[in-house]
């Protein structure tokens, strides 16, 4: 199955109550890449970069079979660069700095070769650009997925609605969630945002787990406790790329396969999160994911009987 994913590929420089790492590699595409290119190899990016960005990077991509014919390079401007502060409880950050550089004019142009894409999965980027890249596919994918954050719905609220009217899959938080749908509870949250047009509600609470829904079920994954977590920033794209690139390897879509990949998505995440950026991603091999995925099924399996 093709799978394209479209979104940031930038420099991050973050500090956390474990330590500062400086301009290190990060962005939407980045995690996406890299998280799904342990289930599934025709992994295409789209993306734009600057001439800073490294090269090491993106031969490692291209050793793991992502294809990047769709990443526009700049050689003669700056990357997207971000920097935060973590609080210490890590679920809390401030914005130090934001330089949109090469990605104040990103207007992604989908390569022939990967409008027939099976799997779209689009990263957070304003909605009409969603939109865009939704409208250039020769063909609807099987699967889209999207995700947004609360300030596309502050400032693009009626396009985001739009876009959601396109897509399969929306992925997003409990916050988002209730500020997209009005509605604190996020049993009544979830009804009205499956109203706006997804089949399919992922609601991501962070180190509590996160929640599928569909508009018959609801399936809740647990986070694994971890005893240090070094960097969240990364988390919900290497959740992402988990997700949907377990889903590029199965033969169908619904709702049992969708519970799998929440969960083998989760396993990515938590990988994620114990160094900085991507570097617990770059050494990983399939036995040390299918021991977490197992940890996991032991954290939330129990036998009662009635």
């Amino acid at each position: 199955m093709k799978l394209v994913a479209v979104g940031t590929m930038a420099f991050d420089s973050l500090e956390t109550p474990f330590g500062k790492a400086e301009r290190i590699v990060g962005g939407t595409a980045s995690y996406v890449g890299l998280s799904a290119s342990y289930f599934t190899q025709n992994i295409n990016l789209v993306s734009v970069i600057g001439g800073d960005f490294p090269s090491q990077f993106l031969s490692e991509l291209t050793a793991r079979g992502v294809d990047l014919d769709g990443v526009e390079m700049r050689k003669d401007e700056k990357s997207f660069f971000w920097a935060g502060k973590y609080h210490n409880d890590m679920n809390t950050r401030d914005t130090l700095d934001t330089q949109l550089n090469v990605l104040e004019t990103f207007d992604p142009k989908i390569p022939s070769s990967y409008k027939d894409a099976d799997y779209l999965m689009l990263g957070n980027l304003t909605p009409s650009v969603q939109h865009s890249v939704i409208k250039q596919m020769s063909k609807r994918p099987k699967l889209i997925v999207l995700d947004t954050m609360n300030f596309w719905m502050d400032i693009a609220m009626p396009e985001l609605k739009e876009v959601l009217k396109e897509v399969d899959v929306l992925s997003i938080n409990d916050e988002e969630a209730r500020q997209l749908s009005g509605d604190y509870s996020l049993m009544k949250a979830s009804k009205i945002i499956l109203d706006m047009g997804p089949k399919y509600l992922i609601i991501k609470k962070g180190e509590h787990g996160a929640l599928l829904f569909s508009r018959e079920e609801v399936f809740y994954a647990p986070a694994l406790p971890l005893e240090e977590v070094f960097d969240p920033t990364g988390a919900g794209d290497t959740f992402a790329g988990g997700f949907i690139g377990y889903l590029c390897a199965m033969e169908e879509v619904n709702f049992e396969v969708m519970k799998h990949a929440i969960i083998f998505g989760s396993a990515m995440a938590s990988f994620c999160v114990e160094k900085f950026g991507t570097e617990r991603l770059l050494n990983l091999d399939r036995k040390s994911i299918q021991q977490r995925v197992q940890q996991f099924i032991d954290l939330s399996q129990v036998e009662i009987s009635l």
